[in-house]
């Protein structure tokens, strides 16, 4: 581990491993998309250092903006980037804790904006799934098709449902992610646009703090014991979701810089803490240190 890199207020160090903070900590809530894999390819290594984290009788949550179940999430992770249940004790997402919402949602009829393989999301809420017109609220979740249309695609459907004074809730606040070497769109894309033309707009997920609470709650029942938030360590590589998350409910972080914002930070393997150091002033945000992919 370097010595801590300072300037002004930022100080973080830049690690070479998680086996350098291991001690500090009694577990780890871990993003998966940009961190164990980037869409396309896994990480291997990320799930190592997860495992060895576990080994040392500590715990590990994913925490996933993925507009899923759990049980979807780890089935993917295990069958198309083989990252098994060694590597983690639980996984939340946005999904599970957007089930919550939509059971206690008196209005039954919803309209889903996003990918057919997302309906699972719904599978066993008392819910009626309909089009535009039979909707009493919307849930978004992604681009119908986000490899041809971006947000702008929605900007009449969505005047027409603000009109009418539908709810939007967003399962899934990220706006743009990896996929292999390109950024695709996000639900939280959609939600910004129906945000800013006047709509009803309900976030869930990261950076809000029920899936905080949910996380930690989990690292409780793996430890099997009650665990002080300064021995929980957040690691992600989004700005907008995992760092301000983790930030604003004062869990210490450890960012990936080689994720989403690679290329804001020079070269992509080693980044430069000075350009790192200004976005997170920028931002107005802290990290305890900063690896460029998560690695022992």
């Amino acid at each position: 581990m370097s010595p801590p890199y300072r300037e002004g207020m930022q100080e973080f160090d830049m690690i070479t491993g998680l086996s350098t903070l291991a001690e500090t900590y009694d577990g780890v809530i871990c993003d998966v998309w940009g961190v164990l894999h980037n869409g396309a390819s896994p990480y291997p290594a990320a799930a190592e250092a997860l495992s060895r984290f576990r080994a040392l009788g500590k715990a590990a949550v994913l925490l996933t903006n993925a507009p899923r179940q759990t049980e979807a999430v780890g089935e993917l992770l295990s069958q198309q980037y083989a990252i098994g249940p060694e590597s983690y004790d639980e996984i939340v997402t946005s999904g599970s804790v957007a089930r919550i919402v939509f059971e206690n949602e008196p209005r039954r009829r919803l309209f889903h904006i996003g990918p057919s393989h997302n309906l699972s999301l719904f599978d066993g809420l008392t819910i009626e799934l309909v089009d535009e017109k039979q909707a009493e609220y919307v849930v978004l979740t992604g681009l119908f098709d986000d490899e041809t249309e971006s947000p702008e695609s929605y900007r009449p459907m969505f005047r027409r449902l603000i009109e009418r004074g539908l709810r939007a809730y967003c399962a899934n606040p990220d706006v743009i992610v990896e996929r292999g070497d390109r950024l695709v769109y996000c639900a939280g894309a959609l939600a910004k646009l129906y945000l800013e033309l006047g709509g009803d707009t309900v976030i869930i997920g990261k950076p809000y703090k029920p899936i905080y609470d949910a996380a930690l709650a989990a690292i409780e029942r793996a430890l099997d014991r009650p665990v002080d938030k300064s021995r929980v360590l957040a690691i992600g590589d989004g700005l907008p979701t995992d760092i301000r998350g983790a930030w604003n409910q004062g869990i210490d972080v450890l960012m990936v810089t080689a994720g989403i914002h690679g290329a804001d930070f020079g070269d992509l393997m080693q980044p430069d803490p000075a350009r790192l150091a200004a976005r997170l002033k920028a931002e107005g945000l802290g990290i305890r240190a900063a690896i460029p992919r998560l690695v022992w």
